[in-house]
């Protein structure tokens, strides 16, 4: 069995072949995937987290480590499926309508996986009813909504609404984020959490969810 603490390393270091090879090796010894995932990846994930919120990483290492984690994440997701073991909880993100902005969406999708959520990423330039209609089919926990423009932020409060008029919004936690997104902005438009960065997205997910 190969050091595992080495596959924490390689994540946290964004050595995406060694995170691959490293969990391959481990597959080959007969390891757990949920272990590999529980006890190895999303600690990896929660530090690199940290050192985000902290200024000790910015963006090129945390799309290192999440491109590192996805490697290893590649060769588990189908174990994990055979096997019946259920994600942390499951996302529905995406960027706002009118707007095309994807590093910050794409940031806080790779921490959520690197969470152990399962996440449904829809992209960017999202109108209301693309959403209503992933949260109607996919029924998921959370809706995370994106954007980067000041102009685009009511498109989240017109989501909102939308997930009102469809009757689905009450089954459904929604957080916001993005460079000109507030605390006092989520709480005006009834969301259910503001995500400052993609560290403090996945930490209000899961107090959401009771994780």
């Amino acid at each position: 069995m190969p050091d595992l603490s080495k596959l924490y390393d390689a994540i946290l270091e964004g050595d995406d072949k060694l995170s691959f090879q490293l969990t391959r090796e481990a597959l080959d010894e007969d390891a757990d995937p949920s272990d590999l995932i529980n006890q190895w990846m999303i600690p990896a994930m929660d530090e690199v987290g940290r050192r985000f919120e902290s200024q000790e990483f910015f963006v090129p290492e945390i799309m290192m480590s999440a491109r590192a984690m996805k490697a290893a994440l590649n060769l588990l997701r189908p174990l994990l499926a055979a096997s019946g073991a259920q994600p942390t909880g499951h996302v529905v993100l995406g960027t706002v309508k009118g707007d095309l902005h994807d590093i910050g969406k794409n940031m806080v999708g790779s921490m959520l996986e690197g969470a152990g959520f399962e996440v449904f990423d829809l992209g960017i330039d999202v109108p209301a009813d693309k959403f209503v209609a992933a949260i109607q089919k996919n029924n998921p926990d959370v809706l995370a909504l994106s954007t980067l423009l000041t102009v685009t932020m009511p498109e989240m409060k017109n989501i909102i609404e939308a997930l009102n008029r469809a009757g689905v919004r009450n089954q459904v936690k929604v957080i916001i984020g993005g460079a000109p997104v507030t605390q006092g902005y989520a709480d005006e438009i009834g969301a259910d959490g503001f995500g400052e960065n993609a560290g403090s997205a996945v930490s209000i997910t899961r107090n959401l969810l009771g994780k």
